[in-house]
């Protein structure tokens, strides 16, 4: 089963402007997402493209996931939402739903939807947490701190979905130790799932400019690779991590040019946990039963 990916046509709230303008400090969604860098059918036929990609790759895949990717996909009234999610989960070759959004745009409405449709098929929602200080979120521009995330998983839980965070390693000022805070506060949320990308910069943003002045230096393979085996030893064994690292089409990236090997961060990634003879989930701490 593989993810094939939908550009409903949605903003977001720190690009519209209801919070704040020019989006987060290191985003252009056409880098993030294949379906926003080609012209936009509807959602059946964006599946359809998006199918026909995927199985010149994977052969043997009859089965996808509708992953809603670009932007922010639970940045709408339910009206306007619920006929999407459903139009994607009515084809024939779709069954379950990923929706990439942030924890500020989860109404309780929002979540009534979500959880309805959780009761008849597989549902994912990815959280932009990104990390777990609220210096990193400014500098992001992010538009909210780390207190919405800890409510929208809060009123997330016990609704049938599964739910899936978004974290970003080798942020500008951010320790190892900072890198690890983050890991712990995933594991307290519980996450279902974790998705641990990379810093990378792409043209026209703002990181791009950052960058090119020398104000931000990106985060080297081999430390990347110590600060990946770091954050998954504090995850709970049962963490799905569903991604380790991040890249950008080569039209769109700037560096690292590391990360655009990614069988070779994932090899070196596999040779740390065995050189460190660690594992998922050795240091986590369960929460305290009271």
């Amino acid at each position: 089963m593989q993810k094939v990916s939908i550009d409903a046509g949605f903003t977001c709230p720190n690009v519209d402007g209801s919070i704040t303008t020019g989006g987060c400090t290191f985003c252009d969604n056409r880098s993030f997402s294949p379906s926003r860098r080609l012209p936009r059918a509807d959602v059946h036929g964006q599946i359809d493209q998006s199918i026909l990609r995927m199985q010149r790759r994977y052969r043997n895949c009859e089965h996808f996931l509708a992953y809603f990717q670009p932007a922010t996909n639970t940045y709408a009234p339910v009206e306007i939402l619920r006929p999407l999610y459903l139009e994607a989960l009515n084809h024939p070759q779709v069954v379950g739903l990923a929706i990439g959004t942030r924890p500020d745009c989860v109404s309780e409405e929002v979540l009534l939807l979500l959880e309805e449709l959780a009761q008849q098929s597989y549902v994912s929602v990815e959280y932009g947490m990104q990390t777990v200080h609220n210096r990193s979120l400014d500098w992001m521009n992010r538009g909210h701190h780390h207190d919405v995330t800890v409510d929208a998983v809060k009123r997330s839980r016990g609704r049938g979905f599964e739910i899936c965070a978004h974290a970003i390693l080798g942020l500008p000022g951010e320790s190892r130790a900072d890198m690890i805070s983050t890991a712990q506060e995933v594991a307290r949320l519980q996450f279902d799932a974790v998705k641990i990308h990379n810093l990378y910069c792409v043209k026209n943003t703002v990181l791009a400019d950052q960058v090119a002045a020398g104000e931000v230096q990106l985060i080297e393979q081999q430390d990347y690779v110590e600060a990946v085996v770091e954050f998954m030893e504090q995850l709970p064994p049962e963490t799905v991590v569903e991604r380790i690292s991040g890249d950008a089409p080569p039209d769109y990236f700037v560096g690292p040019a590391w990360c655009l090997d990614k069988p070779t961060v994932h090899a070196a990634i596999l040779d740390e946990f065995e050189r460190r003879d660690t594992w998922q989930g050795q240091h986590y701490s369960p929460p305290s039963q009271t």
